[in-house]
């Protein structure tokens, strides 16, 4: 019986791909502007050679040269500072050795502005100074014994002139140098503000999911205490158990799923309202089934709050009730909703007494409620009651501060 073999490859890439691909770090090189003044240089050269005859003839160490300071940009974004000061020399070289000037300036031109822009200085300004103080020497003293024969000194206007337009690449150098630095600096201030939005929209995730599931949660471990306490003496009331831990389970699964919609579609608007303080006789009858007995006193005129703060006050609401479910023994709590005209002011307080877990005041369910009041221009103060209950109260101005109203254009 035959079997075919399977054909054996060798792993990485193929050899013509080898052959025709070059390497990354290659490919990252300026080949395309490097080849076009390289081109130019030497095509400019040899009309420039044809209009001074009184100049050295192009030769091959001409061409050499008129290649080697152009190739040398290839480097320029690795080694800037280096690369200008290589074509300076190399056009410096050029010059002392009486070949027709011309495109030749090119290399030193582009790699003094790459060198100055990168923020090499030093080394840019450095190999200027040392291209201008040769054609200084050469042109006012070395003439005399180097070639073409015959060659006179130059004047003030051939020795100041291409001091001017060095200075002048080094001026245009830092102007780029200045707006790649404030360019960066934009671009780190984006990203820290993007990384500061991400944190916050973390906490507020995880604020609302302590919020739904502390006080779900709380609900459920009452309620499952009393059915099973009462499993065998009252089916009925063991049944009502059951129906509550049902119905608080199904709105915390609810709100649960709401909090994960947002974060899958966050371009889209959440199905069902966020809950505020019309939902607090929603709020009162969860913690009745729960054996928590809650009046809810209402003062003054309601009135509209800013982005968010009903949430935060309902939240506020909630988790309070959740804390004396979970460290009080106490069976009754009232809720005071005083609507002010310029805030909106909370009250949640027990007649007690505590547990032996609690009321500490310093657990996640204060910090948070803390956190969500100060996000608004609140604040929130707790402590111990003389009837040995425990009270909260949470002051939210009607007003949002200028950092809500910002996060509000930005989400707008």
């Amino acid at each position: 019986m035959n079997r075919a073999h399977p054909r054996r490859t060798l792993p990485g890439p193929s050899l013509w791909r080898r052959w025709t691909e070059p390497p990354p770090a290659v490919a990252r090189l300026p080949w395309p502007s490097t080849l076009l003044i390289t081109f130019v240089t030497v095509m400019g050269s040899g009309f420039a050679a044809a209009g001074q005859s009184d100049r050295a003839q192009l030769d091959a160490l001409a061409r050499v040269l008129l290649v080697l300071g152009p190739a040398a940009l290839l480097m320029r974004q690795r080694f800037p500072g280096y690369v200008a000061l290589f074509a300076c020399a190399v056009c410096g070289t050029y010059l002392a050795l009486g070949y027709p000037p011309g495109p030749i300036y090119l290399c030193a031109v582009v790699s003094t502005f790459a060198a100055v822009a990168a923020g090499h200085r030093r080394l840019a300004w450095t190999a200027l100074t040392l291209l201008w103080g040769s054609h200084l020497l050469v042109g006012v003293w070395l003439y005399r014994w180097l070639p073409p024969s015959g060659d006179g000194p130059d004047g003030w206007s051939e020795v100041l002139a291409p001091g001017a337009w060095m200075v002048a690449v080094a001026a245009a150098g830092e102007v780029r140098r200045v707006r790649l630095a404030e360019s960066a600096r934009r671009r780190v201030e984006q990203e820290e503000a993007e990384r500061r939005r991400a944190d916050e929209e973390r906490l507020r995730i995880a604020r609302e999911l302590h919020d739904v599931l502390a006080h779900s949660i709380s609900v459920i471990n009452v309620q499952a205490g009393m059915g099973l306490a009462l499993l065998d003496s009252d089916r009925e009331q063991a049944r009502t158990a059951l129906t509550t831990i049902k119905s608080a389970s199904k709105e915390a699964l609810g709100e649960v799923r709401q909090v994960l919609d947002s974060l899958r579609t966050p371009g889209e608007a959440p199905r069902t309202p966020a809950p505020g303080l019309e939902r607090l006789p929603e709020l009162a009858e969860q913690a009745a089934g729960a054996g928590l007995w809650v009046a809810i006193e209402t003062e003054g005129r309601p009135c509209a709050l800013p982005a968010g703060a009903d949430l935060a006050a309902f939240r506020i609401v909630q988790e309070a009730l959740t804390n004396v479910m979970r460290h009080s023994a106490a069976r009754r709590a009232r809720v005071r909703v005083c609507h002010g005209p310029d805030a909106l002011r909370i009250t949640v307080d027990d007649d007690g007494p505590a547990t032996e877990n609690g009321p500490g005041g310093s657990g996640n369910g204060l910090v948070g409620m803390r956190e969500r009041a100060a996000a608004f221009g609140g604040e929130v103060t707790a402590g111990s009651g003389a009837d040995g209950g425990f009270w909260v109260c949470a002051w939210l101005p009607r007003t949002a501060p200028d950092t809500v109203r910002g996060k509000d254009r930005e989400a707008s």
